[in-house]
């Protein structure tokens, strides 16, 4: 199962993550109340933020593994498994 993994998906994750914080915080304060995550404007919102900055994203991201660590796709791939593992 883990070699179905994008490699660059565990790279997005982290960002992914803050969009959603971000965009729950954001409705909070629409709100004048907490909102979690799993709301469904926040849901919304989040998928509007990744279809609009989601390729740039990960171009941006997979650029940026190519040239610190120096890595291939292939260590790339390698490094998905062992995280999935």
């Amino acid at each position: 199962m883990a070699e179905n993994i994008d490699p660059v998906l565990l790279l997005e994750l982290p960002l992914i993550r803050k969009i959603i914080a971000d965009e729950a915080w954001l409705e909070g304060e629409r709100r004048g109340c907490p909102v979690g995550a799993n709301d469904p404007v926040v849901r919304e919102n989040v998928c509007r933020v990744i279809l609009r900055i989601g390729a740039d994203m990960r171009e941006r991201l997979l650029r940026e593994a190519l040239v610190h660590r120096g890595a291939g796709l292939g260590d790339l791939a390698q490094s998905a498994d062992s995280c999935a593992a």
